[in-house]
């Protein structure tokens, strides 16, 4: 069976977090490395030419409190973060558009810049350096990295990035779980793995199964996909191999930032992983409260968030919705 095929339909984003919802408002956020647990086909897309991701967007910035900003001013706040998380829909062309305009603003701003990528995993680290050094034609880097089978959306949709990435020397990070791994735990739980398998994922002492609301949202996505026919052990490890998924890429951020202290990260990943800080940004955090610089200074943005999204709420679920509507 494809990655394709065992793709996963979350539904993770809603307007009150911390209170059961009779209603679960639907984005298309894509899981691929959990088990095959729905099986659903896979939307065509359009391609997306790389001339229209440098046409001029409308743009619009607000905070959860419905302030709006200055986008530049934004930019300025932005460049000043240890790491910036541009929460992304992965089907939606318009939030890759968005993310290599903010990546290409923010490298004016300040030219020491990483980009990390959940689209890529973590053993094909070296293919991507080799891409990034010119020894492999990025040809060769879409399939050495298995990139159709392993994430699969558009290659245009990201090659803007790798290319700018390339053409101005920044490093690129894989951040992803190996399939094999996430598929294992989700099926058989952290035990099963192997001294190998361990080799791509944190020590099994940094795993942890929190907090108490991502597993409740995580719970209701869940009953949501099995309509109720699960049990709890089965979702227990539904939801460890989600968090399996957060602390590796955290993990690895956490890796990035202690050996490049003075480099600032631009996160690329699902919103599902930033949303509320409970994926990706506050085990970040767990791992390096302060930097070389002082207190590790996250940034949080979703692109182009749907109205469910944006509803105040007593826990805010970013720091800034950016909203950017290109012209084709």
């Amino acid at each position: 069976m494809s990655q394709k095929e065992e793709s996963i339909t979350i539904h993770n984003l809603y307007r009150h977090p911390d209170r059961k919802m009779s209603k679960l408002y639907f984005v298309r956020v894509w899981v691929w490395s959990l088990s095959a647990i729905l099986v659903c086909a896979f939307p065509v897309f359009a391609q997306t030419p790389e001339s229209a991701l440098g046409t001029p967007p409308k743009i619009s910035v607000s905070s959860p409190q419905k302030q709006s900003y200055d986008p530049q001013n934004v930019l300025q706040q932005l460049a000043m973060a240890d790491v910036v998380y541009l929460g992304e829909t992965h089907d939606r062309a318009d939030d890759h558009r968005a993310q290599f305009a903010i990546i290409q603003s923010l490298h004016r701003l300040n030219p020491n810049l990483a980009i990390a990528m959940e689209m890529f995993q973590r053993p094909y680290q070296s293919v991507l350096d080799r891409y990034l050094a010119g020894t492999i034609t990025e040809a060769q880097l879409k399939e050495l990295t298995e990139y159709e089978t392993r994430w699969g959306f558009p290659w245009e949709y990201y090659a803007p990035i790798l290319r700018f990435a390339k053409k101005n020397r920044l490093p690129v990070i894989a951040l992803n779980t190996p399939t094999e791994i996430t598929r294992k735990v989700s099926r058989s739980g952290l035990e099963s793995l192997t001294l190998a398998d361990r080799r791509f994922i944190p020590p099994l002492s940094e795993i942890l199964a929190e907090p108490d609301a991502y597993r409740e949202r995580m719970r209701l996505i869940y009953q949501e996909i099995h309509q109720g026919k699960g049990n709890s052990s089965q979702f227990d490890r539904f939801f460890l191999a989600q968090i399996l998924w957060d602390e590796t890429m955290a993990d690895r951020v956490s890796q990035f930032l202690r050996t490049n202290p003075t480099t600032n990260v631009v996160v690329l990943a699902g919103q599902g992983h930033i949303v509320y800080g409970d994926g990706i940004p506050n085990r970040v955090a767990r791992r390096m409260p302060r930097t070389q610089r002082g207190a590790l200074l996250q940034s949080l943005i979703l692109l182009n968030p749907p109205q469910e999204m944006t509803a105040k709420s007593d826990r805010p679920i970013a720091d800034y919705f950016w909203n950017a509507q290109f012209s084709n």
